[in-house]
C-alpha cells in the first residue's frame, strides 16, 4: 500500500508540474519546444516513474509470510 501511495503521489507531482509548464505555448512557444523544455526538468521524471511503482504495485504479486 506504501508504494501505491508514494506512486500516486510521484505520478500528481509530475502531472501537475507537466500540466503548468502548458503555459509556456500561451506564450508563443511551439509544441515541440514544449516538449524539449519538460524533457529535460526533473520534475518530468517523477510522473513515469510514479507510474512505474503503481504499475508494480498493483501487478506484482506479494507474498505475506505466514506463520502457522
Amino acid at each position: 500500500m506504501f508504494v501505491f501511495l508514494l506512486g500516486f503521489g510521484l505520478a500528481i507531482a509530475g502531472g501537475i508540474s507537466a500540466i503548468a509548464y502548458l503555459n509556456l505555448l500561451t506564450t508563443g512557444h511551439a509544441f515541440t519546444e514544449y516538449i524539449h523544455f519538460i524533457s529535460h526538468r526533473p520534475e518530468f521524471y517523477l510522473l513515469p516513474i510514479g507510474f512505474v511503482l503503481i504499475w508494480t504495485s498493483v501487478y506484482v504479486p506479494f507474498k505475506r509470510n505466514s506463520h502457522k
